[in-house]
């Protein structure tokens, strides 16, 4: 089979990845195009995939102004860039992979949704979790129903503290002015991936939580604004900027984020200069770190999803409880106990080497399966799946604000 032309927008973190897939997938796949306006990145997608000068863009508007180049485009962009792209590139016909979030606004989703049922071609939205092993294999056991019919779902989210500060306080996620709210930026992949389990309408949402330390009330006495200032604590903080980004294996996540050249030179002008510099109680985020969802689903199901920035480390803890039985996971343990005795079943299959828990290889391959086949079945995380998750996410965060409950069957279009 001919591989398919693809076409990079944004080559940062999660573009490069993408375009790292397709050259292990070659028979499938072949990076053809870039767009990214940062010259070094162009730079070193052009070197990494031998791409000619005319297949390099700065802006995306200059790779969708040429004539149809490409069979399909990746777009990974910044949240806040994502629509405009997308809309283009499925008005002149290419099949689309879309980052998470789809949008920042409910409208520009649904604008997205529309282009793509004119245009006729293949959506998939990088929903990860649907596609992660163990996550998978949790709704494959639900569904053959080994604890019976689900009454309620408890899903924890821990970001882990130095993700945080990173991400959300330091970094591209850190404002909502900027880019989106902590809902959206990061655990629209929970929400989603509990509508997945679910499977039913959600009829009403609420939500609490806030910004609680990382904010100038807590910043200690006499902290500079930045750790390069000259700040007396900076030898012993937990989130030293010189410690966690240039006196460290700068190539590695998240010290590698800081600069594309990664020698201690460039990586020291970076927290000189640039945002992961700022001490994070005196930066300019505002999105919360903790936050409680609650849902209520059409055939009376419930769940609860719990994002909490203060953890040592990240990872998800998944509780289901249905008529037979209860579920545990905790993304390389299933835990399964019947009421009908005190056994438990114990599926142990470790965690998977790649990013999500190799959810974004899977989620990918399917991808590029799908537009082989023309198999829309193949995309798991559909728009329409996606449009759906991202709405409950919109309205959980409108509850939040107001401080209601919301009924979905009057809430927003």
């Amino acid at each position: 089979m001919t591989p398919k032309r693809i076409a990079i927008l944004g080559f940062g973190q999660r573009g490069s990845m993408f375009a790292d897939l397709a050259r292990q997938r070659e028979g499938l796949a072949q990076v053809v195009a870039v767009a990214d306006p940062s010259a070094q990145r162009r730079e070193s997608a052009a070197r990494a995939y031998n791409l000619p000068a005319a297949a390099v863009f700065a802006d995306w508007r200059d790779f969708t102004a040429q004539k149809r180049a490409v069979d399909a485009v990746v777009i990974a962009t910044q949240d806040r860039d994502h629509v405009a792209p997308a809309v283009a590139c499925l008005e002149a016909g290419y099949d689309l992979l879309l980052e998470k979030p789809m949008s920042v606004t409910l409208a520009d989703c649904q604008s997205i949704a529309a282009a793509h049922a004119r245009s006729g071609r293949l959506l998939a939205v990088c929903h990860s979790l649907r596609y992660q092993r163990g996550f998978r294999m949790v709704r494959d056991l639900l569904r053959a129903g080994r604890i019976g019919r689900i009454i309620s779902v408890d899903l924890t989210e821990r970001v882990g503290v130095h993700h945080y500060t990173h991400s959300y306080v330091r970094g591209n996620w850190a404002n909502s002015e900027t880019s989106s709210c902590m809902l959206l930026a990061k655990s629209c992949h929970d929400i989603d991936y509990i509508t997945f389990l679910v499977d039913q309408p959600c009829v009403r949402i609420s939500s609490v939580g806030s910004l609680s330390y990382f904010h100038q009330a807590h910043a200690p006495a006499g902290a500079t604004p930045r750790c390069t200032d000259g700040c007396p604590h900076e030898r012993t903080c937990t989130f030293s900027a010189l410690r966690n980004y240039v006196y460290t294996d700068r190539t590695l996540w998240p010290a590698a984020v800081c600069s594309d050249d990664h020698s201690l030179e460039a990586h020291l002008r970076a927290v000189q200069t640039g945002p992961y510099g700022r001490c994070v109680w005196q930066a300019d985020n505002n999105v919360v770190d903790h936050q409680n969802v609650q849902m209520e689903f059409a055939e009376g199901v419930t769940a609860q999803f719990n994002m909490i920035a203060y953890t040592q480390t990240g990872g998800r803890r998944l509780r289901v409880y249905g008529t037979t039985g209860e579920l545990e996971f905790d993304e390389s343990t299933i835990v399964i106990r019947p009421f009908n005795s005190y056994d438990r079943e114990v599926v142990e299959f470790g965690r998977e080497a790649g990013s999500h828990g190799g959810g974004d290889a899977r989620m990918f391959i399917d991808w590029l399966h799908a537009l082989h086949t023309r198999d829309e079945s193949l995309l798991v995380s559909n728009t329409a799946a996606s449009l759906a998750s991202h709405r409950l996410v919109f309205a959980a965060e409108a509850a939040r604000q107001s401080g209601t409950v919301l009924d979905l069957n009057q809430w927003g279009v």
